[in-house]
């Protein structure tokens, strides 16, 4: 038998490692995820295995101006926000957000549990706007920082 691989995630590991998380912007928010990505060792990009029960949401409306992302459906249904408009999404669709992005959000208003995979890219460095909250999220490594978008619009109007 051959010693086992540090970066080869078995499915009684994956739900062993799951973590829940509520976005505080956002009531609605209820997300349960494992961090596959993190799990099996790698630092540059991001995948995750997402559950949202019925009646719940993924995060906040947000956008990306540095990190591209990509959703992909693997059970349930979805009602995707995309950039103002909403769009049904099932097993085996795929979306993606090149960065800068549009803002978006993961809705389950229907009867059974949707999962997904959720993934992009990794900078030491990510701004992301929370457009209808008028919030802005500055994250460097580790340490995130939040601010009104209002009190940095003055900064960016001058370029």
């Amino acid at each position: 038998m051959p010693r086992a691989y540090p970066n080869l995630l078995r499915a009684k590991d994956i739900a062993q490692k799951e973590s829940t998380f509520s976005h505080p912007w956002n009531p609605l928010s209820e997300i349960a995820y494992t961090h596959l990505s993190g799990e099996a060792g790698l630092k540059r990009a991001g995948v995750s295995l997402m559950r949202v029960q019925p009646g719940k949401e993924s995060l906040a409306y947000h956008l990306h101006h540095r990190e591209e992302e990509w959703l992909y459906i693997l059970s349930g249904r979805a009602i995707a926000r995309i950039d103002g408009e909403e769009y049904e999404m099932g097993p085996g669709d795929f979306v993606g957000f090149p960065a800068p992005s549009v803002a978006h959000n993961m809705a389950n208003p229907f009867d059974e549990e949707l999962v997904y995979l959720s993934g992009g890219e990794y900078h030491d460095l990510e701004v992301s706007d929370f457009p209808e909250l008028g919030k802005r999220m500055v994250r460097v490594g580790e340490k995130m920082t939040s601010y009104d978008l209002a009190d940095g619009r003055a900064m960016l109007d001058e370029d």
